[in-house]
């Protein structure tokens, strides 16, 4: 009897089954303290992405919207840390510990996390344009391979395909570089195919071409 008692005890029974004292544990102050700690890391870390975010963004100097950012984090991240406390001090000082190291890795992570979203936003915007330039430029290499494949064109301006003419390079130059940089999607691509516009325009000028003979 006295083993039956000290086994339920400690216990909790459930649906008439004993349920030992690490379960209990893990019911009564592990789970809590799991679910505060993902909310407070959640508070924590978005709190700091904001005011970072804003504080890049701020112009005219206000506070409002730091205030604002810290006072909506604080509304979720205070109670997080405060609730389980009362339960169990050693999970606020648990919480704390975890909350503190949420913010020093949002505030140190959060300039790269940051960049990362500003490249994205600025290559949905980029894709109009970026689209737009490889159309022009596949027009441009089309162009280009009708002097090196027509056998007519090769004999009547053998300058366009002569890397020697200062403009047949530069023309070359321009191509190798609006390839590499489409192979890459740079933000400099656009501009290149201007470039390349350019200079295949003074290559078929300076071998003789009308400028209506393509």
């Amino acid at each position: 009897m006295e083993a039956t008692a000290w086994i339920t005890g400690p216990g909790l029974m459930h649906g008439g089954a004993v349920v030992p004292a690490a379960m209990e544990f893990l019911l009564l102050t592990v789970g809590p303290t799991l679910l505060w700690g993902s909310l407070l890391v959640s508070a924590v870390a978005g709190t700091v992405f904001a005011v970072r975010r804003h504080a890049m963004q701020q112009a005219d100097g206000t506070s409002d919207p730091l205030f604002w950012d810290l006072f909506m984090g604080s509304v979720v991240a205070v109670p997080a840390i405060l609730i389980p406390a009362l339960e169990s001090p050693l999970s606020g000082l648990l919480l704390t510990v975890v909350g503190g190291a949420a913010g020093i890795a949002s505030y140190r992570y959060s300039p790269r996390v940051m960049a990362w979203q500003q490249l994205r936003r600025q290559r949905r915007l980029d894709q109009p344009v970026h689209q737009a330039a490889q159309a022009q430029h596949e027009e441009l290499l089309a162009r280009w391979r009708r002097y090196e494949l027509d056998p007519a064109l090769c004999i009547d301006y053998p300058a366009i395909t002569d890397v020697r003419m200062p403009e047949t390079s530069a023309l070359i130059r321009a191509m190798r570089d609006a390839e590499q940089l489409r192979a890459v999607r740079h933000e400099g691509y656009p501009p290149a195919v201007t470039r390349l516009v350019q200079a295949l325009a003074a290559a078929e000028k300076a071998a003789g071409i009308p400028a209506n003979g393509h």
